[in-house]
């Protein structure tokens, strides 16, 4: 007997160390995260009416065995003319039963609400995390990257989800790397000019390079497929509590005569803590986090941009040089970067030619909601 229950956040947040193995590659989100997330009285993603959600567990006699976030992205909808709903946080025990009734759930939440089809993982949007895993299982995530077990995928297409527009994850051996080989004509001729100033994101100066970095992926991405630009009040919900782990060696906004025109978002790998403490901060917590400070020599690019007036003038690749050249000399070893879709070969040309091997393949995973 499958009950399902709406919006218990702990009751969601405890099935996955229910259902997935310790010695799975799978990270849960930190608890307060996943709390004010999926909280749509606090997430301005709700709260300022560009998106609604709904969060379903799946019970067996009082046992938590799967869950999912049922989402309608309004902006998204209204910027690509699109009536989609998605789906997002799918962690389920691989049982078809757990499976159907939870999707079920999801689907007949956005029929009732008009869509005509719904797509996933979405956690919650396009702009963040995305994707099911579909190869690469023995590999383990980055901070900011998804991950789900063989089954996820199967259950998904035994209920009549078909995998769409491919992405990849990839990882990049620093020792390995020589950044001098990301330079030609263009990158040199921008790393020699006085007009580029390369702004470090310290804690001090937090907030505004927060802001000028979100500024520049809005009109970075702006052509981007599924692309909404978050607001500023959206950004600086996501980024949570970034200040107290980003490396200010490692992340850069690049300003050209005093405008921002670029920015490397990359920070330290912090899913190994994650995964150690199971997403809860306890009382041994703080002397973990100052160990794995100290130990830790794994990063992870969040995104990078540049602003669409300075594309194809080798920024870019002088971004990505300063990065992994600071990366080298801070002691880090292995460099993470999150989802580049198959459509997008300029960035996966960049990801090849800066030393990247593919570390997950992903799809999202589609239905239609008519009939």
């Amino acid at each position: 007997m499958i009950e399902i229950v709406s919006n218990d956040r702990k009751a969601a947040f405890a099935v996955t160390a229910e259902v997935y193995p310790t010695e799975s590659p799978y990270v849960p989100p930190m608890w307060s995260d996943f709390d004010r997330m999926l909280d749509p009285a606090h997430n301005p993603l709700v709260a300022q009416g560009h998106g609604r959600l709904e969060l379903f567990t799946a019970l067996r006699y009082g046992r938590p065995l799967g869950r999912i976030v049922a989402t309608i992205h309004d902006a998204s909808n209204l910027r690509h003319g699109t009536t989609r709903a998605q789906f997002g946080y799918f962690d389920c025990v691989d049982d078809l039963e757990v499976a159907s009734a939870l999707l079920g759930a999801a689907e007949n939440w956005a029929r009732e609400r008009g869509m005509v089809e719904i797509v996933g993982n979405f956690n919650l949007t396009a702009m963040q995390q995305a994707g099911v895993v579909t190869g690469g299982f023995g590999n383990a995530p980055f901070t900011d990257m998804i991950f789900s077990p063989p089954h996820i995928a199967r259950l998904l297409e035994a209920n009549g989800y078909a995998p769409t527009f491919p992405m990849t994850t990839f990882r990049i051996a620093l020792a390995d790397v020589d950044p001098s080989g990301l330079l030609g004509d263009k990158q040199r001729a921008i790393l020699a000019d006085p007009d580029y100033r390369w702004m470090p994101i310290d804690r001090r100066h937090f907030a505004e390079r927060l802001e000028e970095s979100r500024l520049i992926l809005n009109d970075g991405f702006d052509a981007n497929p599924m692309f909404v630009p978050p607001t500023a009040e959206e950004y600086r919900f996501q980024a949570g509590d970034m200040m107290w782990v980003i490396d200010k060696r490692i992340s850069t906004v690049v300003h050209h005569q005093g405008e921002p025109v670029g920015a490397i978002i990359a920070i330290p790998d912090l899913n190994p803590l994650v995964k150690v403490v199971g997403g809860r901060i306890g009382l041994s917590f703080p002397f973990r986090f100052l160990w794995h400070r100290w130990s830790n020599r794994r990063a992870v690019i969040v995104y990078q941009s540049v602003s669409r007036a300075f594309h194809n003038r080798g920024l870019n690749g002088a971004m990505l040089y300063k990065v992994t050249s600071a990366l080298k000399t801070a002691g880090y070893t292995e460099l993470g970067g999150t989802w580049i879709a198959d459509v997008n070969g300029s960035s996966l040309r960049q990801a090849e030619k800066a030393g990247a091997k593919p570390l997950h393949r992903l799809h999202l995973f589609a239905k239609s909601l008519r009939g």
